[in-house]
């Protein structure tokens, strides 16, 4: 089996559809590992997207369990911002009640992070004794590390790379060849900006996405 694993999409729906488009016929099963809400404009879109992709898993992201609690639950300004533009507009809480926590593999047990934190390619790790091989997103970078004898790939995000916000992170996973293959491309960002202002985001969303670093291409 060949998997495409991706996650953290945030309702870029332009990243997913662009996404489905390189990568068709080149896997047979999908896997997002949640986080499809939130965020750019096309939450409901991205859950009904998902949807209607066969042989596709959603597991349950952090940002759906906000959106079925109806509550942020953190003080940060923006993120709540976000939060209260995003959800007030949604419409698909009846599906994403069904995602479910994580997916086994032969090699590798998938779901959104792991210890409950955002784990990234330098955060410190001695003294864990993972039980299995993860995939894994959340942190919205992308890496593959060793920790004690175990692999932990994070697949970096689809719909709001935390580094040049012009970037979309995936991998495809051979469970054959036991091959990860950590993949990326570009996207137009200001297709999301421009769609923030007609929806008349609050300015702090805007302005948080204007301020991202862009990869020179």
């Amino acid at each position: 089996m060949r998997y495409l694993i991706c996650g953290d999409i945030h309702g870029n729906l332009p990243a997913l559809e662009k996404l489905l488009k390189i990568e068709k016929g080149n896997y047979d099963s999908l896997i997002c590992h949640g986080d499809l809400v939130n965020y750019a404009p096309w939450s409901n879109e991205c859950v009904q997207l998902m949807e209607s992709v066969p042989n596709a898993e959603i597991l349950m992201g952090n940002h759906e369990e906000y959106f079925i609690n109806g509550h942020f639950g953190g003080s940060h300004p923006v993120a709540n911002a976000f939060f209260d533009f995003c959800y007030s507009k949604f419409t698909e809480l009846q599906t994403i009640q069904d995602y479910k926590d994580k997916i086994e593999l032969k090699n590798f047990t998938v779901k959104h992070t792991v210890l409950d934190k955002y784990i990234f390619e330098n955060t410190d790790l001695e003294g864990v004794n993972f039980k299995t091989n993860y995939i894994i997103g959340h942190s919205h970078h992308q890496f593959k590390r060793d920790v004690n004898g175990k692999k932990i790939v994070n697949t970096g995000s689809l719909g709001q790379n935390r580094k040049h916000i012009n970037i979309a992170n995936y991998i495809i996973y051979d469970e054959a060849l036991n091959d990860i293959e950590l993949k990326f491309f570009p996207v137009d960002i200001d297709l999301v900006i421009d769609q923030m202002r007609k929806e008349n985001y609050p300015s702090i969303c805007i302005d948080y996405y204007m301020n991202k670093e862009r990869k020179k291409l």
